[in-house]
């Protein structure tokens, strides 16, 4: 029956367990229990939502679009799927009485990516040199590299097990068992023979189980039938049957629900952590792929930045040119216009490879098979989604902004109830410091039956073998003498076992304690990095916004001043190198523009993060995370695209 109620339990949840088809028979539903459950291999197609946004070679990416692609396809966010199933297997455990294994504490963070212009990834010498940026091979490594984050505020060393936690399953235990004895006998009084020989068959059925109040039962029904050449027995062969029921209650040690099934709360309370701990994945997988779109979108964006600006350095080059041609300028402004165009095509070389390092990280986010998939591999990324700088931000107070957070956020649910379980634990260990104290009691029912005696008396016996016909009959005998309580045992007793020193269970409970205070410090401290995270991120979209205007108003500035310096040179007031200059300028007003946007996009996102929010704002319902697929259909790709 358990077995039946986890694999509904599994297909209700989306686990990918083999059917066992019973066909309605009832041998079939007996042998469910002892079957062993399958988990199918992943699947490691990609959704059919990658196939309807590549067109002609493009893969045609929304921001909607791309945090659906990750919830359905990528391998860290699936990996994640099996802990709740773990969790589960663990409470069904926990529940036939066993000891916990545990459930996984940690999730996986994504690819760091290249990040948006500007960011470390490029070793930049800063504006108005005449060098150009170059890449650094280290921080490239840095882009792709994955670890692991434990989310577990729990010393490494386990609390301690407790008081003994009984077996909840009922089982059944059976002997069968043939024997044949030859014994010699220093008399033959009692038998009646010197050499006694039996043949003896047993064969005993029990069934126990015990509960959460501390009680258990056994029952037992046993039969011996033994042939023998005793001359003197009555019966020969005979049957014994008995039927026995023995009850045994605990009243100090192993007493109380709560403590017996212990294991159980802390398994349940495990099914939340890992629902949680899915969750933050999923938190995880949809703030990195906004934060790798918007690099992504900011990166293409400088590259049309440097794009313009080898136009424009071509563009003076061909005028310097035409003018060195007709001998009105000299050859040394052709020189420099020619070194500016070389410098600015291994800029916009750069912006480039950097989108195109930024792209191979996203489509491995987003698929399956990485970058194993030739179409996929093959496609260039055209993002639909631009960065939009709202006119005014929400405003929340900061003591509203820790509510929220407290009360949303999966990291500082999970750990509250790892504090909770803690807290259970010691209960058993508080439980094992009281003595063992049992009552027991036992009830048992005789029978026997037999047939006569046949074997020859010894010579010169005297003995009369008249035996009572109320024990002659069949095995149907014994059996009613049962039923009949014609032969009844009783008995009742305590059972006392009492440590003398009991230092260990004492030294369990003195470092349980210590170890909660410890985990009670951790969340305290995990409380405190919230804050700050609140903080930091309202800070810095602040900053983000502070900084999107003044490079707004810079690069405005810079454009007028780039084309006053221009009408300079045409009349001849000004020279070539003024006029890279000024290019050079407005190149990094521009460049520091699309930065300043970027940064305020991803504050915004880490401010929605830290909030406990980010799902909820971006549409992701966790439900549909979990079964992998996503309800909203894809961005219809534009209509210009043939």
């Amino acid at each position: 029956m358990r077995a039946i109620i986890i694999f509904a339990l599994a297909a209700a949840l989306n686990a990918q367990t083999i059917s066992l088809d019973s066909n309605g028979h009832w041998y079939e539903r007996l042998r469910q229990p002892y079957r062993a459950p399958g988990v199918r291999a992943v699947d490691y197609s990609n959704s059919a939502r990658i196939d309807s946004l590549l067109r002609a070679g493009q893969l045609y990416l929304s921001l909607k679009d791309a945090l659906a692609l990750a919830v359905e396809n990528n391998l860290d966010l699936e990996l994640q799927r099996f802990a709740p199933r773990i969790a589960e297997a663990d409470t069904l455990r926990a529940q036939g009485g066993g000891l916990l294994r545990g459930v996984p504490l940690t999730y996986r963070q994504l690819y760091a990516g290249v990040g948006g212009p500007g960011a470390p990834q490029l070793a930049s010498l800063g504006a108005g040199s005449s060098a150009s940026t170059v890449p650094s091979n280290s921080t490239d490594l840095a882009s792709i590299s994955q670890q692991n984050v434990d989310l577990s505020i729990q010393p490494t060393q386990p609390l301690s097990s407790g008081s003994r936690v009984p077996s909840f399953d009922p089982a059944i235990a059976g002997t069968l068992n043939w024997g044949h004895a030859s014994v010699p006998q220093t008399s033959s009084f009692v038998s009646g023979t010197n050499a006694l020989l039996s043949n003896n068959f047993a064969g005993n059925l029990g069934l126990q189980q015990s509960f959460a109040t501390g009680t258990s039962y056994n029952l037992g029904f046993l039969n011996n039938r033994t042939l023998s050449n005793a001359a003197r027995a009555e019966y020969s062969p005979y049957t014994t049957s008995a039927l026995g029921l023995t009850v045994t209650q605990s009243l100090l040690q192993g007493w109380g629900i709560a403590t017996n099934r212990r294991f159980v709360q802390i398994a349940r309370n495990d099914e939340k952590i890992s629902q949680n701990v899915f969750r933050l994945q999923v938190v995880e997988t949809v703030s990195s792929v906004i934060r790798l779109y918007w690099d992504l979108v900011s990166l293409a964006e400088d590259a049309r930045v440097k794009e313009q600006a080898l136009g424009l350095a071509r563009k003076l080059f061909e005028d310097n040119k035409s003018q060195v041609e007709v001998g009105t300028l000299a050859p040394l402004e052709l020189k420099r216009a020619q070194a500016e165009v070389a410098r600015s095509r291994q800029d916009f070389t750069n912006a480039q490879n950097l989108v195109l390092q930024q792209e191979l990280i996203l489509k491995t986010v987003l698929s399956r098979n990485g970058l194993s998939d030739e179409r996929v591999r093959a496609a260039r990324i055209v993002p639909l989604d631009h960065i939009d700088i709202p006119d005014q931000d929400r405003v929340i107070p900061m003591q509203d902004m820790l509510d929220i957070a407290f009360r949303k956020r999966p990291d500082i649910i999970q750990s509250r109830i790892q504090v909770e379980n803690s807290r259970i634990s010691l209960k058993g260990s508080k439980a094992a410091l009281l003595p063992q104290l049992d009552v027991i009691a036992s009830l048992q029912n005789n029978g026997l039956t037999g047939e006569p005696n046949t074997n020859p008396l010894a010579p010169g016996g005297n003995v009369s073998r008249v035996p009572d016909g109320f024990f002659l009959g069949g095995y149907g005998n014994a059996l009613g003498q049962i039923f009949a309580r014609n032969f009844p045992n009783y008995a009742v007793g305590l059972q006392l076992n009492i440590p003398i020193h009991n230092r260990v269970a004492q030294a369990d409970v003195v470092r349980d304690q210590l170890q909660i205070r410890q985990t009670e410090v951790r969340l305290r401290l995990l409380e405190n990095q919230i804050r700050l995270e609140l903080e930091t991120a309202l800070v810095a979209m602040q900053r983000a916004r502070s900084a999107y205007d003044a490079a707004l108003e810079t690069r405005q500035l810079q454009d007028e001043a780039l084309a006053a310096e221009q009408e300079r040179y045409t009349v001849g007031a000004s020279t070539s190198f003024f006029v890279i200059q000024y290019q050079r300028d407005l190149q990094q007003a521009r460049s520091t523009e699309v930065t300043a946007k970027n940064a305020y996009a991803k504050a915004r996102a880490a401010l929605d993060r830290s909030l406990g929010e980010i799902l909820m704002r971006n549409g992701i319902d966790v439900e549909e995370a979990y079964r992998g697929r996503i309800s909203f259909a894809p961005t219809p790709i534009p209509v210009d695209v043939k």
